[in-house]
């Protein structure tokens, strides 16, 4: 066995076909195979994690052979290997020495160097060596198979958890999409407990009956693709708009009382002029004269309206969309129905990132700023942690602006969408707050809010591009969740 092999034994072992022998073992497993089939997402993240698991555990093991009792012992070997027969025959017994203790030769190695003493035989040394080169081999396997065997059942127990986690998830969001499920599979490394499972069930229903959340959530979702023009002319469109008008012929309300000749809406007490043959020309003469007291009522009539407006045209573009960066007002203020609804949106653009393969952070603000990354590995947790934080404090709208600002301002936050759920109870940003925000529009980063309540500052929602109020009355929530 030539000397210079003795170098990469650990090498060659590796390469001899037991992590391969691994894998297929793992991706032969029956949990891991129901689970592949049921969606073609899962079915790729799984082998993707399972390759790259290779390419570590690979690395690992071959990093066996750094360990100091076998490159002592690889050392030694070399340069005994390397000795002249005569020197060798003289300073046997001094090598069987140094391999007492560590070295599965040794007793071998004893008997040998004992037998050689009667027989002197010229051939010795190299028959020696290479027993000595096939029991270091068969160490090094061992220790090898060993340190793999452990990857591996380390690997199963976190797919088997994955693949649990994702059962449990099919009770919260239908994970149809590819793309959403293998990124799913990704963020499923957090074990989930009933009350876990609970909490997530119970945003995603609430996202659900709120149907005017969920149409914010896909328009956010889809102003990354649309992206103006600014070579094209703006073009005046006409679009129909339903719009709501005061109606004194709509009876929703009474609101006083006047003179008019309207014979529905009499007050009784006119009706008594008929009681009496001497009155009952002057109640003629009031309806004549238009004089008869009359309920006035008022009411909203809903009609739709031609409104002309110019706008600039829109192209989709094919370019990489950005992450969303969602502030969420964690003041005393947003407590109850606010919270929820802060909540459940930002869930559902969870949901849109993970579909788009899209970063989705949630940055909580009132004193301070808390930052979850909902879809990292194991973003699960960071799902859970989120919907578990309590709502107090006052409003700080600067200092997380600032924060957001200096997010954006890398690349990574390129043609990005920031989105602010508040109440909007908060004194207005200086001039200098502008400037930046200004700045990153043009960058062609988005600035949205979502106004949780009916008294927002006017003059802070200027500073955005889009701007939604979602505060629907309470008769309205009660009628949604029966």
């Amino acid at each position: 066995m030539p000397v210079t092999e003795s170098v990469n034994i650990a090498m060659m072992l590796a390469e001899s076909g037991i992590i391969d022998n691994a894998v297929h073992e793992l991706m032969m497993r029956p949990q891991l195979i129901v689970a592949a089939e049921s969606n073609p997402g899962i079915k790729a993240a799984m082998k993707n994690q399972i390759m790259k698991w290779r390419g570590q555990v690979q690395h690992r093991v071959t990093k066996v052979s750094i360990e100091a009792r076998f490159q002592q012992e690889i050392d030694l070997y070399h340069e005994v290997s390397n000795w002249e027969p005569e020197y060798f025959v003289e300073h046997a017994e001094s090598i069987v020495k140094k391999l007492e203790g560590h070295s599965s030769f040794y007793f071998k190695a004893k008997t040998l160097v004992d037998r050689e003493h009667q027989k002197h035989n010229p051939m010795f040394q190299s028959y020696f060596c290479n027993l000595w080169y096939q029991a270091l081999a068969k160490s090094l396997t061992e220790a090898q198979q060993t340190e793999l065997e452990q990857h591996k059942d380390k690997l199963l127990a976190d797919l088997y958890q994955r693949i649990e986690t994702m059962q449990q998830m099919e009770e919260v969001t239908e994970a149809g999409d590819e793309k959403k499920a293998g990124r799913l599979w990704d963020m499923a490394k957090a074990k989930l407990t009933r009350s876990d499972v609970d909490s997530l069930k119970s945003i995603a229903g609430f996202l659900q009956k709120n149907n005017g959340l969920q149409e914010i959530a896909e328009k956010l979702g889809r102003m990354a693709s649309e992206v103006d023009d600014l070579d094209k002319e703006r073009v005046r469109s006409e679009d129909l708009k339903m719009v709501e008008e005061r109606c004194d012929s709509v009876t929703d309300d009474i609101v006083g009382v006047h003179e008019s000749d309207d014979l529905s809406r009499l007050l009784p007490n006119e009706a008594m002029f008929l009681a009496y043959p001497e009155l009952e020309v002057v109640f003629y003469k009031h309806l004549v004269d238009k004089r008869l007291l009359n309920y006035r009522v008022q009411g909203a009539q809903r009609k739709l309206r031609k409104v002309k407006a110019y706008k600039r045209q829109t192209k989709q573009v094919d370019q990489e969309k950005g992450p969303f960066i969602v502030c969420i007002d964690a003041s005393g203020s947003m407590n109850g129905f606010p919270e929820q609804c802060a909540k459940a949106l930002a869930y559902g653009l969870m949901q849109i990132a993970l579909a788009e393969e899209r970063d989705c952070y949630v940055i909580m603000f009132s004193t301070q700023q808390i930052t979850y990354e909902l879809t990292k590995k194991d973003g699960l947790s960071e799902v859970l942690n989120f919907l578990s934080y309590s709502f107090h404090g006052g409003t700080d709208l600067g200092p997380v602006l600032d924060q957001s600002i200096e997010l954006m301002s890398s690349g990574k936050y390129k043609n990005a969408d920031l989105v602010v759920l508040s109440d909007f109870i908060a004194p207005s940003q200086p001039d200098a707050m502008m400037k930046r925000i200004n700045k990153l529009k043009e960058q062609k980063n988005r600035f949205h809010a979502v106004n949780l309540s009916k008294y927002g500052n006017p003059e802070l929602m200027t500073i955005f591009d889009h701007c939604w109020s979602y505060h629907p009355s309470q008769l309205g929530r009660l009628l949604k969740w029966k």
